[in-house]
């Protein structure tokens, strides 16, 4: 049993390299695919609580708050949600009420981000 030297050759571990290879070019698109499909459901769910927090708070108080702060300061939410494409909490758009020149609290918000959605809708659009 001497005759032949244990190991793989060269060519075996160029064989299993390109499987590898090959594999690697098919997952890897897909995760980072799945990666911004989920970011972009927890974006849709955020704006959701932030909405009817802010819808929650005129209901209570008949005036829009003032900020998103006031929606933490009065335990409407936790805490101000982190934008997942921005990454930042406090990259959000407010629109504020222009209806009620007594009222210019905040009426709605929209991301901040920039681009598309995987639906080609911008994000500042959602």
């Amino acid at each position: 049993m001497t005759g032949r030297p244990r190991g793989f050759t060269l060519l075996e571990l160029l064989a299993v390299m390109a499987i590898i290879a090959t594999l690697l070019t098919i997952a890897v698109p897909r995760y980072f695919r799945s990666l911004q499909r989920a970011r972009e459901a927890v974006l849709k769910q955020d704006l959701t609580t932030l909405r009817e927090s802010i819808d929650k708070f005129y209901g209570d108080t008949g005036k829009y708050p003032p900020t998103l702060a006031v929606l933490v300061e009065k335990r409407y939410l936790r805490s101000i949600p982190v934008d997942p494409i921005v990454q930042a909490a406090d990259k959000w758009i407010v629109v504020n009420n222009a209806d009620d020149p007594d009222d210019t609290g905040v009426r709605e918000v929209r991301s901040g981000a920039e681009g598309a959605g995987e639906s080609g809708v911008p994000y500042v659009s959602w």
